[in-house]
């Protein structure tokens, strides 16, 4: 799916624009592992009450899903044009994927 000059205006619509840049299966483990780390990196940082070390946790998260994006789907990330659904999206995915909702195969997507 191309985004149209059309502006999205709910995240109900998004979501499918989302997925439909997200077909590649290499792409999604690279998605699902970027946010499963940065999951892991935010609760040891919250337990060890590190403070500047935040920052990383965008590169961690965000690292893995360019390089889907890049070099895999060989599309440009959503986050670019809305970083709030994006995010909002890939925590979505990363959850319906845990739930057996969604696959790392989207042809095996469960609707």
């Amino acid at each position: 799916m191309i985004m149209s000059s059309k502006e999205i205006k709910t995240f109900e619509e998004f979501y499918p624009y989302y997925l439909s840049e997200h077909q590649h299966t290499t792409s999604r483990v690279l998605h699902f592992t970027g946010t499963l780390l940065f999951f892991i990196a935010l609760g040891i940082a919250i337990y060890f009450g590190w403070t500047w070390q935040w920052v990383f946790l965008p590169v961690i998260g965000y690292g893995f899903a360019w390089v889907g994006h890049f070099f895999f789907e060989k599309n440009k990330p959503a986050t670019f044009q809305y970083p709030l659904w994006s995010l909002r999206s890939d925590f979505k995915l990363f959850f319906e994927i845990l739930r057996g909702k969604k696959a790392f195969h989207a042809e095996k997507d469960h609707q």
